[in-house]
């Protein structure tokens, strides 16, 4: 059963990150009392939620999938339940505007929040996800009225949102897409399909609000030419109440490697006349409307790539802690120990770094005028590498927690696998982690020429500097190691914008060690953050033991896990002949004794088109081409 680490959490918020004098006093949130207190309040009641009604699903889920039938959506057992217990905690909207319906708490609390959902069941997480990241993109571009009708009842739980873009031919690139909308009147109809319709249909709430791209008849072409529209499932009468079914069914559920409680819909809109959908954003402005709330996608599926990783943490060492083997518990064996430590450190340097830009997005949204929009290049630059490096992590440490197990790891009576087969989409949905690595060298990196990672470097030469001066010998050796990783990803930086500009191709080739570099010296930054601040506190007796396990675990960090930056490194350094020689190699060995499985009962040719719209990106970019592409599926 999970339990979250809400001293870990706290540890973060308040002494390492300091919310209540970086947040506290803005005039955004100082209404709300950020303090202590208060985060002990709300992790404490979250932590609870977590593990009594959320965590006991988890199982349940995955043996009882979700499944369709006659156009309608059957979800696990107890699901339902849960999600309205959820929006009547006020958790869907904890960090939304208070007048939209939230609780106008910062994204930091959201984001405590969001991994313990994920950390207990990782496919009901996806349903308050999804339904906050729609009302964001409300929020931000739709209309008065639709606002109006629609936010509050999002934020409140009452009815949840999706986000519809991938279809048949049209998945990391848009421009193909055939959904195609149509004016009458004062809405529009919509009709076509999508697929991988996260949490698509279901009996959870009362309606879901579908936000759909189509295609305008007069629509330029290319993904230019994309629209975004609101379809609810039911209409919504002039006071309020549901009328009528709209023209938007399930087809199908997908059968998933895992996250099995959470249906994954095919949806088709506009079989019987026409879906009615609502404009948001304008006409053809559809995917910079749709891009609003990636920010926020991003990070959360980065979050769930640390929630499967601290759940799988946690049965781990209850495993060890009782399986006996030589006469003494595993946990007591020296590679087990290794395992058990590479995972700690692991998860809390996730921690560290996501709730440490979850804040850089809380200023971006409400710091002073004068850097905001310095907080916002940041979040915009660290989203990739949150999204990317966290959901690498996740597959390694969920693959960890079944090699603790052993033989039992193997066996699904144990659960150790579910934690491993949710958390591989993770990689993929949203954007692949390819496609992050190539936003954040192209777009993120390239744009300023790398000024705001520049800036960021210094913050970490900073803290290296003040570590390798520090008494304690543990916290010196410290310095050094993050001052050598850091002198690295300065020379690496530099080589790939240098690349970039001669070379395109190769500078992406290098682009995925780029992100991982990345990820591993930001972890081992932040977690050089907590080791100060608890080398300072272990003088409270109270604190000792804890602060003790907090310096101990980034060291364990910097000694054996900082080491892999390197290696990325010098990946980077090497010519890029071998991969663009092998280019046109790959595919051409004999394959004959295996054979492309017959695709042909797979939900609208989903696979099969998953497949070539992979193909038409990774083409596209090699011929330079700029390619906006949705993040739903990668």
């Amino acid at each position: 059963m999970y339990t979250a680490p809400t001293d870990d959490m706290q540890f973060l918020i308040d002494d390492v990150l300091d919310v209540g004098a970086v947040l506290g006093e803005l005039p955004h949130y100082a209404d709300l009392g950020l303090g202590s207190e208060l985060t002990t309040a709300l992790l404490d009641e979250a932590a609870k939620f977590a593990s009594d009604v959320v965590s006991p699903l988890r199982r349940v889920g995955d043996a009882h999938p979700a499944r369709c039938s006659d156009s309608e959506v059957t979800i696990p057992p107890g699901y339902g339940e849960a999600i309205r217990q959820l929006g009547a905690g006020g958790w869907v909207g904890i960090s939304a505007p208070q007048d939209q319906g939230g609780q106008g708490l910062p994204e930091l609390f959201g984001t405590a929040a969001c991994e313990m959902w994920n950390s207990a069941d990782m496919a009901f997480a996806l349903e308050p996800f999804l339904s906050a990241g729609a009302a964001l993109a409300i929020s931000a571009h739709a209309s008065e009225s639709l606002t109006a009708t629609y936010l509050e009842k999002i934020y409140s739980g009452e009815w949840s949102g999706t986000m519809n873009l991938t279809e048949s031919g049209a998945g990391s690139d848009l421009g193909p897409m055939k959904t195609r909308a149509e004016r009458e009147a004062d809405h529009y109809r919509i009709f076509g399909q999508k697929i991988y319709i996260t949490w698509g249909d279901h009996d959870a709430t009362e309606n879901i609000i579908h936000l759909v791209l189509a295609r305008l008849p007069d629509a330029p072409e290319g993904s230019r030419g994309i629209s975004l529209f609101l379809v609810p499932k039911f209409m919504v009468n002039a006071d309020g109440s549901l009328g009528e079914r709209n023209d938007a069914y399930p087809v199908s559920v997908e059968h998933k490697l895992g996250i099995h409680g959470s249906p994954t819909c095919v949806m088709a809109y506009g079989d019987n006349g026409g879906a009615i959908g609502y404009l948001v954003g304008e006409e053809n402005q559809g995917l910079a409307c749709m891009f609003t709330m990636m920010n926020e996608a991003r990070l959360k599926v980065g979050l769930q790539g640390l929630g499967a990783s601290e759940g799988a943490y946690q049965q781990a060492v209850a495993y060890a802690r009782d399986r006996i083997q030589g006469g003494v518990p595993i946990i007591e064996h020296a590679d087990v120990k290794r395992m058990l430590l590479t995972m700690r450190a692991l998860n809390e340097a996730m921690r560290a770094l996501a709730y440490a830009e979850a804040v850089t997005m809380d200023l971006a949204h409400a710091g002073p005028e004068a850097s905001r929009e310095s907080s916002q290049r940041r979040i915009d630059l660290m989203i990739p590498v949150i999204k990317g490096w966290l959901t690498e992590l996740g597959m390694e440490i969920t693959s960890l927690g079944v090699q603790v197990h052993g033989g039992m790891g193997y066996v699904e009576e144990t659960g150790a696998a579910q934690y491993l087969r949710d958390v591989r989409i993770t990689p993929i949905y949203e954007g692949t982690n390819g496609i992050q690595a190539a936003d954040l060298l192209n777009r993120k990196l390239g744009r300023d020429g790398g000024a705001t990672m520049e800036a960021m470097q210094a913050e970490i030469r900073e803290v290296a500097t003040a570590l390798a001066a520090h008494t304690d010998p543990r916290l010196s050796a410290m310095g050094v190691c993050l001052a050598a990783a850091l002198a690295e990803h300065v020379e690496t930086t530099q080589r790939l914008l240098d690349t970039l500009s001669e070379d395109r191709f190769t500078a992406l080739g290098g682009s995925f060690d780029y992100m991982m570099q990345t990820g591993y010296l930001f972890g081992g930054w932040q977690l050089a953050r907590g080791a100060q601040v608890a080398a300072r506190l272990s003088a409270q007796a109270e604190r000792a033991v804890f602060c003790d396990r907090k310096v101990s675990t980034a060291l364990f960090y910097m000694e054996r896990l900082l080491p892999r930056a390197r290696a990325h490194a010098g990946v980077i350094e090497a010519p890029g002949e071998s991969l663009s020689q092998n280019l046109h190699s790959i595919g051409s060995e004999s394959v004959s004794a295996f054979t492309t499985p017959d695709l042909s009962d797979a939900h609208p040719e989903a696979l099969r088109s998953c497949l070539s719209v992979s193909a038409v990106w990774t083409e596209s970019v090699l011929r330079g081409a700029r390619v906006d592409h949705c993040m739903s599926c990668g």
